[in-house]
């Protein structure tokens, strides 16, 4: 039995940072009138986007998380890593479907195959 460590791929902290000032600039224009206050709402979103998004996998599979939800993908469910033209990781799974992978780069391909605790196949598409 292998002894693969899960591993966690998010973005940059400094997205997080670039929301935060962006909630403390627009506060002065939305302290102008009400109908300006849904406008904290976009760097809001932004922080908890950039602090919740990304992939983790173990050996059990890959969960993908979003700003609102998140998807459990199992390796059996998986035919085949893969990277698209702009170096963005994807799965190819079993169903035909594709699903990108966020924050996995195709550098970061034989991290994730490792994590599985066995041995995929890794095409990086041009």
């Amino acid at each position: 039995m292998s002894t693969a460590r899960p591993v966690h791929f998010r973005y940059p902290q400094a997205i997080l940072v670039a929301a935060i000032v962006g909630f403390v600039g627009a506060i002065p224009l939305a302290s102008v009138s009400w109908f300006l206050a849904p406008i904290l709402l976009v760097p809001l979103a932004l922080a908890i986007w950039a602090w919740r998004a990304g992939t983790d996998a173990d050996a059990a599979g890959i969960r993908t998380r979003a700003l609102l939800g998140n998807r459990r993908i199992a390796w059996s469910q998986i035919r085949e890593l893969a990277a698209d033209r702009r170096g963005r990781a994807m799965a190819l799974l079993t169903d035909g479907h594709a699903v990108g992978l966020p924050a996995v780069r195709a550098a970061d391909l034989p991290r994730l195959v490792e994590a599985s605790g066995s041995r995929l196949d890794t095409d990086h598409a041009g």
